[in-house]
């Protein structure tokens, strides 16, 4: 079995090296005082040829508890309560900068059976059920007197789309609320430390989404 942090230095080695991890980027190890996690221990070491083999381990659907998914997601039964988490904190943040929840979250993808793009010898976390990519979320349009007077624009009281690729840097007008909503969200599920990776546009390959994970080590790079 593999100790909690061993696969630390075989997946930040090769991120330095390929040039995917630069000094603003924030990676570390989980402290001691957060709570184990089941997966931690799991082997992530395989193979980098040939045909490879993902654990068997307790698989769930998952709808969204709080606000619900595009299309329901395939998961880890221990990762369903960080993404309930998730769920419970961009309903939050919506409101604040809305006036109202999403209607529903878009995402790209759970579980995949797959190595880490450029570095072969090691299992993502979506072959595991272990993480999620998110594209961005759909709000429906404001539905009573409260939330139409709760909205900070007229334009944005009919149903509007949030999206990673179109939104994350925008600075003038509605769309500079719509990068507000995805920085403040992002930066609460770090406070909350809801997930140990959060990678956005900053890292490549991840212009166009959010992926979060629950891997035994920590990376920040949004």
């Amino acid at each position: 079995m593999q100790s909690q942090h061993s696969c630390w230095p075989f997946l930040i080695g090769p991120l330095f090296a390929l040039g995917l991890v630069s000094s603003s980027v924030s990676a570390e190890t989980p402290t001691g005082s957060e709570a184990p996690y089941p997966l931690d221990s799991l082997e992530r070491t395989i193979s980098p040829k040939g045909k490879m083999k993902c654990p068997n381990l307790n698989m769930t659907r998952h709808k969204g508890k709080y606000v619900r998914y595009h299309k329901p997601v395939f998961i880890y039964q221990g990762f369903q309560e960080r993404l309930e988490r998730f769920e419970s904190i961009a309903a939050d943040v919506a409101v604040e900068i809305y006036g109202r929840r999403p209607r529903q979250i878009v995402h790209l993808g759970t579980y995949n059976c797959r190595r880490i793009r450029r570095i072969p010898d090691l299992l993502s976390e979506h072959a595991l059920g272990n993480a999620i990519d998110i594209e961005g979320f759909d709000f429906g349009p404001a539905r009573n007197p409260t939330e139409r007077a709760s909205s900070p624009h007229r334009r944005l009281r009919r149903g509007f789309k949030v999206r990673v690729d179109s939104h994350w840097d925008r600075d003038k007008g509605v769309e500079a609320l719509h990068a507000r909503f995805l920085h403040t969200l992002t930066e609460r599920l770090l406070e909350e430390e809801v997930f140990r990776v959060l990678l956005g546009p900053a890292f490549p390959g991840h212009q166009d989404h959010f992926h979060f994970d629950l891997a035994p080590y920590r990376l920040v790079s949004l």
